[in-house]
């Protein structure tokens, strides 16, 4: 029974992701834990979110653990707070930059780091079998309300970070209605930066839709508008953030990513010179890093694997394309709120806007498209034909340009993206891709 995705369970609510499933979830993770236990849960916006917080949190005290709950909360508030509440594990309700109707369980350890694979498979294994601690009448875990205090102590971490860093011009952002409405806000005001707040409201109904990380263009026409020197646009979870410059331009994570590097680079603090990337980042990110001397190192799609590199190698840099960006100097995980917070830092101290700190990075054209599949794909290369494909693309392209074909750990889809200076080539060769998963899943379907 496989639960666990690249970012933990995920699903629709009331559908996949049940009640039940959640006791089930809990109980499971009750039994990775040593007794006496305390587990920490946060949760965002979602209307599902606090039904799957009841019962998480019953299910954990029924199994003798102690539950804290921080209420809402970003993911990366909730994995700062386990350390600082001392608790041995916590709990995030939430599917990040899915829509509204879906929503998902995220495991985080006392490091503040998603749990090992390894661990959430004893957890399947846990629930699997019914092996987790029996109900007792003389050991009944509390449950503990520290909703305001939790995403408080969030607040004053930040900006006792950041204090004196931060330039004093106008910003907008967009907390996507979502959990960062409950921090980004509140810490930019304590850092004395004028926010316009765009979908302040945290409405569950709302997150995610036409609106936050996923649709940067609404920042930028209101950074535009308003004549704001910087944008920035977080997801449901805020543990990913996309810049937009004062002149409009969208900044996306690997280009976050350059500007924080070339800024520790400078400072002498980028240890060994590399930073950490997916193979989704961009072919651009990795030629300008290398102008300067820094190697890029890639891992699988996945911030877990990003974390898990950093650590092997000792990186104080990482991230992916879509935003989420590790800063080790502070945390473990990715963090939209602190990302978008040292770069504006990283700004005022090189004393330049956000278009000159990108100007060098030449971003290659990528056309990325899903192919929908009918159940779980782990092995593209058993579609026939397919690797063939793929070997002639990447021959074609040569040095300037990259393909890259994956399953999705979160949705039933095969993921096709392309990279290249001509544009036209890497689109002819995306239609070829997508025509042959295609044809090999009309014939196997045709066959059954």
């Amino acid at each position: 029974m496989a639960l666990f995705g690249t970012d933990g369970v995920r699903g629709i609510a009331n559908n996949q992701l049940t009640v039940s499933l959640a006791l089930d979830v809990a109980r499971g993770t009750a039994a990775e834990l040593d007794s006496p236990a305390k587990v920490l849960i946060g949760r965002d916006t979602r209307v599902s979110s606090p039904m799957l917080e009841s019962a998480l949190a019953a299910g954990l005290a029924e199994c003798g653990v102690d539950v804290i709950l921080a209420g809402m909360v970003p993911t990366p508030a909730l994995a700062y707070l386990i350390g600082a509440m001392r608790a041995d594990a916590g709990i995030m309700i939430s599917a990040s930059h899915n829509p509204p109707e879906y929503n998902g369980i995220k495991l985080i350890d006392n490091a503040g780091r998603k749990w090992e694979p390894e661990r959430e498979r004893r957890v399947e294994e846990a629930i699997s079998s019914g092996r987790w601690p029996k109900p007792s009448s003389g050991r009944i875990g509390r449950i503990l309300h520290h909703e305001n205090s939790a995403v408080l102590a969030y607040h004053r971490y930040l900006a006792s970070i950041f204090a004196g860093l931060l330039p004093q011009g106008p910003i907008v952002i967009d907390v996507a209605h979502g959990a960062a409405a409950a921090t980004a806000p509140q810490v930019f005001q304590m850092l004395g930066v004028p926010t316009t707040v765009l979908n302040g409201e945290p409405i569950g109904e709302a997150i995610n839709v036409g609106c936050g990380a996923t649709h940067p263009e609404h920042v930028r026409d209101a950074v535009l508008r308003m004549g704001a020197s910087l944008g920035l646009a977080f997801d449901g979870d805020a543990d990913r953030v996309i810049a937009v410059s004062g002149a409009g331009r969208i900044v996306d994570g690997d280009e976050i990513l350059y500007v924080l590097a070339s800024h520790l680079d400078r400072q002498g603090a980028l240890v060994n010179r590399e930073v950490v990337a997916t193979v989704m980042s961009n072919l651009g990110l990795e030629r300008a890093l290398q102008a300067r001397g820094i190697r890029l190192l890639r891992t699988p799609v996945g911030d877990r694997w990003v974390a898990k590199t950093m650590r092997d190698c000792g990186a104080q840099l990482g991230g992916e394309q879509s935003g989420h960006i590790i800063v080790k100097q502070w945390t473990e995980t990715g963090d939209g709120l602190l990302t978008g917070l040292a770069l504006l830092a990283a700004l005022a101290d090189e004393g330049m806007d956000l278009s000159q700190a990108v100007s060098d990075v030449e971003r290659y054209p990528q056309v990325l498209t899903n192919v929908p599949l009918d159940g779980p794909l782990r092995e593209w290369r058993s579609i026939p034909g397919l690797s063939e494909l793929v070997e002639q693309a990447k021959a074609e392209l040569g040095d300037e340009g990259r393909v890259l074909i994956r399953p999705s750990g979160t949705e039933p889809l095969l993921r096709i993206m392309l990279e290249g200076r001509d544009v036209e080539r890497i689109e002819q060769w995306s239609h070829r891709l997508q025509a042959g998963v295609r044809e090999a899943l009309e014939s196997a379907e045709a066959q059954r």
